[in-house]
């Protein structure tokens, strides 16, 4: 087990998290996803995790690992084109995943959803988490609108508001 890694999962809390995405970020960041997903016919969840538990720790899980464990559990996978796409941020790893369903991940490459990581990553270093956060869900959607363009009954099938566990 890395040492440094685990004392930085201690020293971040919940509270840290909130005070990183406090309720104007959240709203700023719902209002960015529902815009968004006017242009396309892919589902956003944005998920913000402040730490992971000891156990999780001591078994090594990668902030990927989480954010694919998490994309059932919140139900990205059950969009009715599979265009789920879920946007995992582990605050005590300064990590960003993206896991996106069959649809829209034989589509993109990983190397683009890896740039939209590193722009929301590089934001969150400089302490701009709702600027970084926006940025992010608007280069996710630009992504899949390539691919899967709004069409006439466009529903929104998955909550907008991001998740802080």
């Amino acid at each position: 087990m890395d040492h440094r890694r685990f004392w930085r999962h201690v020293a971040m809390t919940p509270w840290k998290a909130r005070q990183a995405f406090p309720a104007a970020a959240r709203e700023a960041i719902a209002r960015a996803i529902a815009a968004q997903e006017k242009r396309h016919r892919g589902e956003l969840r944005f998920v913000v995790e402040a730490e992971l538990g000891t156990l999780a720790l001591l078994a090594d899980r990668s902030p990927r690992a989480r954010a694919v464990e998490l994309f059932p559990r919140l139900g990205v996978h059950r969009t009715a084109e599979r265009t789920g796409v879920l946007i995992y941020v582990l605050l005590a790893d300064q990590r960003v995943e993206i896991v996106a369903d069959q649809g829209i991940a034989a589509r993109v490459a990983q190397a683009e959803w890896q740039a939209a990581c590193a722009l929301m990553q590089e934001a969150f270093r400089a302490g701009r988490f709702e600027e970084g956060a926006v940025a992010g869900v608007n280069a996710v959607s630009q992504l899949i609108e390539r691919h899967f363009p709004a069409a006439a009954g466009n529903s929104n099938e998955l909550p907008d508001e991001p998740v802080m566990l």
